[in-house]
């Protein structure tokens, strides 16, 4: 790839950690055709350093704080049980149930109607794709027109709720201020997108991904179902096992050594977030799934100035749904082979038909 590489737990912290490293965005293709996709990274917190990343992070910050995921907590267990009472005794755990799910509990925070979902989710995926390597033309072009559709709907959002306040993040985030700052329109609408990516995106992979671990080590399974590992510390193995963000890249904005490397300014490196997970060094038998693994200090969330603003949501949701589903099908085993998804840097399942058994 011709770029640097972090294997380890220990090189990869030192990189998230180090504010000599940063998200410097380059236009993918500085062209009026790739401007809606451009546009979307240019102005979210995600792709910015300080002083602009303090600045975004703060507004974003303020409006999700505002008891938001709380708020919330009523509103995944209820969509959760409704959810597990549509399943029958053979169905695809993901697209049944952990696809839609991040969608439902992120349009219900932003206030948008939940039957949004399916263009919404197709519009992210379509986005996201452009984070593997080597992308064709096909991919671009996906990317391109899902930018401008999700960009505009966003604005027409943003412009209903300028005129009729409520209680959501959008609302929050149009009227959250800092210091005598606040988010522009491109960086609401680019805020917004950035939210809906990152927060359903992560979370479909993390559940397929944990599921999946789950169901072929039963001895596992067995653990948290009868209570003796309570789902909170499961969790953690779940993302810590099977990575779902596979790489993260860094630049480094002056010559910085890791690990006794020196990594020459304008370099970039690649954080390998599945490898540090599965360092021998930071974790006993780390090639071992083992539910009760604690202390877990995986890397799932990122580390330093980046670290996921959307992590308390992430977790409530992702122990709620997990909860809920085992809870109802506490004999649940895989039906057969669970394809993956040809993507590597987000690892995940095409689909995990699972056998159900009500309890």
């Amino acid at each position: 790839m011709g770029i640097w590489l972090a294997t380890t737990h220990e090189s990869v912290s030192q990189v998230l950690r180090n504010r000599a490293f940063g998200r410097l965005w380059t236009d993918w293709e500085p062209t009026e055709q790739m401007e809606p996709f451009n546009a979307l990274h240019r102005n979210q917190m995600m792709e910015n350093e300080p002083p602009e990343h303090t600045r975004l992070r703060r507004l974003v910050a303020g409006a999700f704080g505002r008891g938001h995921v709380e708020r919330m907590r009523p509103r995944i267990e209820e969509l959760a049980a409704s959810m597990v009472d549509e399943l029958g005794d053979r169905f695809d755990v993901l697209g049944d149930y952990a696809e839609p799910m991040p969608v439902y509990v992120i349009a219900d925070l932003l206030g948008v109607p939940r039957e949004d979902h399916v263009r919404l989710r197709a519009w992210s995926q379509a986005i996201v794709h452009m984070y593997e390597p080597n992308v064709g033309a096909t991919t671009r072009a996906k990317a391109i027109e899902a930018s401008t559709a999700f960009s505009d709907y966003v604005r027409a959002v943003v412009a209903e709720r300028r005129t009729n306040l409520g209680e959501d993040l959008i609302s929050d985030l149009i009227t959250e201020r800092g210091r005598g700052a606040k988010l522009s329109d491109d960086e609401l609408v680019a805020s917004v997108v950035l939210l809906l990516n990152a927060g359903h995106e992560a979370s479909v992979n993390v559940f397929g991904n944990g599921i999946h671990a789950l169901l072929s080590h039963p001895e596992q399974l067995a653990r948290v179902t009868s209570g003796e590992v309570p789902v909170e510390v499961a969790l953690e193995e779940l993302i810590r096992f099977d990575a779902p963000l596979q790489l993260f890249e860094r630049t480094a904005t002056r010559n910085v050594k890791v690990c006794g490397e020196t990594i020459k300014a304008g370099q970039k490196i690649a954080c390998l977030m599945g490898s540090a997970n599965r360092d021998a060094d930071a974790f006993d038998d780390a090639d071992t799934f083992d539910v009760g693994r604690d202390p877990n200090p995986h890397v799932g969330f990122g580390m330093g100035l980046h670290f996921c603003l959307g992590a308390p949501l992430a977790r409530l949701e992702l122990q709620i749904s997990l909860k809920t589903l085992l809870d109802r099908f506490p004999d649940l085993a895989l039906a057969g082979e669970a394809p993956r998804r040809p993507t590597w840097v987000l690892r995940g399942f095409e689909r995990i038909e699972v056998l159900g058994g009500h309890a």
